[in-house]
């Protein structure tokens, strides 16, 4: 699916004038990426119908606006790199970032189609996106910040477009209302579980693995399920705001609090929890067990990921 979602993402009429404004577009998609969104909508609509590829210009607008919030959140956090890339604000400039960003969230629009149901169901989730973010910004200000919060901003700003890309799948399959909402209800859970794996991975991943230096959200003190639940079990916050040595020092420092007080397996729990959560939600579905089996694997996959 990844590789029919890329051919179509690869002959996308974006090769037009004004360059300045479809160059950064272009330069954000073809940095590839996992494309979990639209394979979800394509596995969803296979629920019940035959041929994914039905809804490849759906899934790929959804696609897109997901490249557009990243466009966004680099600006937002003055972020270098992406995916091992400049990011468009570094290699052009902020202005152009927005601009190709504001389009790209047209185009998402334009191709999601006019459906209504369909429609009602992406808008919703962007106005709920944008909730989540403005609540991560919120929570950089705050040590205060509570795991119910913590949770309730990863369901906004991260699980809902999964569970809004198997939703899609699902109306555009004409799937029962009943098992739509269980659909969704399975894409909430599995995006819970997936980010708190991120959060997981970022502390105790592999390096080479992970794509990423390990501990970048320990250096920035980003309030994660990790160190939210850090602060709460630990009688002082010294060990956080410590003049440290060097950031390696830091990220070893932190890391061994997490340690003692058992972080690690606090998070492998709820990770786990939200993934039996989201099963049950598949489960429950009723299509023929056979055709849940390419979803169970695919979000077996993406729970057994190492980056």
């Amino acid at each position: 699916m990844v590789e029919k979602i890329n051919n179509y993402i690869d002959n996308l009429p974006l090769n037009i004038e004004p360059d300045g404004l479809y160059a950064p577009i272009r330069y954000a998609l073809s940095v590839g990426g996992k494309r979990l969104r639209p394979v979800l909508m394509m596995l969803a609509y296979e629920l019940w119908k035959e041929n994914g590829e039905d809804v490849l210009q759906q899934a790929v607008a959804l696609e897109m606006y997901h490249n557009f919030t990243l466009l966004h959140d680099d600006v937002m956090d003055n972020a270098d790199m992406r995916r091992g890339r400049p990011t468009v604000h570094k290699k052009w400039d902020v202005n152009t970032a927005i601009l190709s960003g504001d389009n790209m969230l047209c185009l998402a629009v334009k191709w999601m189609g006019t459906r209504p149901e369909v429609a009602r169901t992406f808008i919703d989730t962007m106005i709920e996106i944008n909730h989540g973010q403005q609540f991560d910004v919120d929570f950089e200000k705050r040590d205060d910040v509570t795991e119910a919060e913590y949770i309730e901003m990863i369901r906004l700003k991260t699980s809902v477009l999964l569970a809004c890309a198997l939703k899609i799948g699902a109306l555009m399959a004409g799937a029962p209302q009943e098992d739509v909402d269980r659909l969704y209800d399975f894409g909430v859970s599995l995006g819970l579980a997936f980010q708190l794996q991120d959060d997981y991975l970022d502390v105790y991943g592999d390096p080479e693995k992970f794509g990423k230096k390990i501990g970048g959200d320990i250096l920035c003190n980003k309030k994660t399920y990790m160190l939210i639940n850090a602060m709460r079990l630990s009688d002082n916050h010294a060990w956080l705001y410590a003049d440290y040595a060097s950031p390696e020092e830091k990220i070893a420092a932190v890391t061994g609090i997490y340690n003692t007080l058992g972080i690690d397996k606090m998070a492998q729990a709820k990770i786990e929890e939200y993934y039996s959560k989201a099963l049950e939600a598949l489960n429950s579905l009723n299509v023929p067990e056979e055709r849940k089996t390419a979803l169970r694997k695919y979000a077996s996959e993406m729970m057994k990921r190492q980056k």
